[in-house]
């Protein structure tokens, strides 16, 4: 009997950004040309890849981790390959180049809101396309490429398919991974054109609600900005029709909706977090995601898949950097016991 290439498979391959955070609490986002206070800095770990790995190394997984994509021949390039190294993620697909730096991003985080300003440099990562891999003589059984819209190389036109991220995706698949992605939050129209044809090549989709929002059409909140659950439900059927071949995770501050190729609709509502629990919003989606991929390899329902990322997310929550918050799995699931829960989300009609 044939055996399926994916159930042998084990660990999780990320590849796309790689990023170094450095994180700044100011008392206020200032006017132009008006001064506004830096209270505290920190660096950390920043980009899908790099965040999603480090809280699934800290969260305690026993499966592979493995990293993918271009860091500088620098300070920061040497800094992201050791902490790596440290967290036990395979790094012989994440090479440093001399071609450009590596890449960072300054966040400007609101110290009373905690909302994020971020100013980014994108350096090695926008030389990176993917052509380095080889998806059969890794054995990781999901692929997660984050994030779209910010990987310059992939984010190409392909004659084939669409666009380059895509091709490689479709790569991925046909060496018996299954795949995942996530988008960067651009205020742009680059969505349909960037993002749209990845989808066809997706099995797992994981966006927030801007970014399902931007891909498919659908305003998800209303003028008060409340959460349009029936727009959610539309905007997760939108991206199934698309192409995204078996579920699709939409994200938000409330909590998080998923639907997958059988119909099924699952709501999680956000851990009730006071406010001098939370130290930063950075993150917390690449937390979000990371909760979730360990459970769709473990092979976890649903449920307890989007459980996981809601507690994860919570966790990264407590410190200003990306992943500094998040610590074993079974303390980050402990807080839903000590916080409880955000009212129940209506689905809608």
């Amino acid at each position: 009997m044939k055996t399926n290439p994916s159930s042998v498979r084990r660990g999780l391959l990320a590849g796309g950004n790689w990023i170094i955070d450095q994180v700044k609490i100011i008392d206020v986002y200032p006017e132009p040309e008006k001064l506004g206070n830096i209270l505290s800095q920190s660096p950390g770990t920043g980009g899908g890849p790099y965040n999603v790995l480090i809280d699934l190394a800290k969260s305690g997984v026993s499966f592979p981790l493995y990293g993918a994509g271009f860091v500088g021949k620098d300070a920061l390039g040497e800094q992201i390959l050791a902490d790596c190294r440290r967290h036990k993620i395979d790094t012989h697909a994440l090479t440093p180049t001399n071609k450009a730096p590596t890449s960072f991003t300054d966040v400007m985080t609101e110290r009373a809101t905690g909302r994020r300003t971020f100013f980014h440099a994108r350096g090695a990562n926008a030389l990176w396309d993917g052509s380095d891999l080889n998806f059969k003589k890794c054995k990781a059984r999901i692929f997660h490429l984050a994030y779209l819209l910010l990987l310059d190389s992939l984010d190409l036109p392909d004659e084939k398919f669409g666009t380059k991220a895509a091709r490689l995706l479709s790569e991925a698949q046909a060496a018996g991974m299954k795949t995942s992605v996530d988008v960067v939050s651009e205020d742009s129209g680059r969505f349909a054109r960037v993002v749209t044809p990845a989808l066809k090549f997706t099995d797992y989709c994981i966006l927030n609600e801007f970014e399902a929002g931007k891909t498919t059409g659908f305003k998800l909140r209303e003028a008060d900005g409340k959460l349009d659950t029936v727009a959610l439900r539309h905007a997760a059927g939108a991206l199934l029709q698309q192409g995204v071949r078996e579920l699709v995770v939409i994200h938000f501050p409330e909590g998080a909706f998923a639907r997958n190729r059988r119909g099924e609709d699952i709501w999680q509502s956000a851990l009730k977090l006071p406010a001098k629990f939370i130290a930063g919003t950075a993150g917390a989606g690449d937390a979000f995601c990371a909760g979730v991929l360990l459970g769709l390899h473990e092979g976890w329902d649903l449920k307890r898949c989007l459980l996981t990322g809601v507690c994860l997310a919570a966790a990264s929550l407590s410190d200003p950097t990306c992943t500094a918050g998040v610590k074993s799995l079974a303390t980050s699931l402990a807080l839903a016991k000590k916080f409880g829960f955000q009212p129940k989300l209506e689905p809608g009609e």
